[in-house]
């Protein structure tokens, strides 16, 4: 064991052997290389930029935002409320459950999933007596995604509400009561199969009585039912 020395002196004397001054100047040439080519980019990227900014640069540095300056520092307000009954503080008593008059169900899609819709929507029309709507391929009124939806009576949400929540075939699906209130029809009255979605509808407003206008929309059956509904 004496004949291999000590393992510290052999260690100091590798690093000694390394830095020796032969070695020591290759060190430092290499440093020097090094320092060189950090200064040379560092060189450059000052050069790129104290280059004179073109035209089109220099013409977005003179525009000024619509928004002003300081807009970090405007207050905070409290919105409005849009939820039904607190116009003037919280309601005295619940609604009556007569005010709704029929309802809509409306089921979305995608590019993806709209072989679903069409087989839902065949369903639909062969066993219930509705109001079935067109094909929606964009956005239309408050829903922001494909769509199509079917009116109907109060008297089948009993029957409906359950038929769509186990045909659904995993499409998103919208169920919300008509009522005098379209807003709060789609935004706090509404039920939800599988998940909910957006629904653009903060801009509704009621219905305009002076001009005519029915204070609850109307549904207006147009299917014939040929297929009896299942049960079990």
């Amino acid at each position: 064991m004496s004949g291999l020395g000590n393992p510290d002196e052999n260690l100091d004397r590798e690093w000694a052997e390394r830095l020796a001054p032969d070695r020591r100047g290759l060190i430092r040439a290499g440093a020097g290389l090094v320092a060189a080519g950090l200064a040379g980019a560092a060189g450059q990227a000052f050069a790129a930029e104290t280059k004179p900014l073109s035209a089109s640069a220099m013409a977005l540095r003179t525009k000024t935002s619509p928004w002003g300056y300081e807009t970090d520092k405007e207050p905070t307000p409290r919105p409005h409320s849009f939820r039904p009954g607190e116009e003037a503080g919280l309601p005295g008593r619940p609604r009556a459950y007569t005010d709704i008059e029929s309802y809509h169900a409306h089921i979305y899609f995608d590019e993806d999933s709209y072989q679903k819709a069409v087989l839902i929507r065949k369903w639909a029309a062969e066993r219930f007596l509705v109001e079935l709507g067109n094909w929606n391929l964009e956005p239309r009124g408050p829903h922001v995604t494909p769509s199509f939806y079917f009116g109907f009576g109060t008297e089948l949400q009993p029957i409906i509400l359950p038929w769509l929540q186990l045909n659904s075939l995993g499409l998103t699906i919208l169920i919300h009561p008509n009522t005098d209130d379209p807003r709060a029809d789609h935004l706090h009255y509404s039920l939800w199969v599988n998940r909910a979605q957006p629904v653009n509808a903060y801009g509704m407003k009621k219905a305009d009585l002076a001009a005519g206008e029915p204070a609850v929309e109307q549904i207006y059956p147009n299917t014939r039912p040929s297929v009896p509904i299942e049960k079990s």
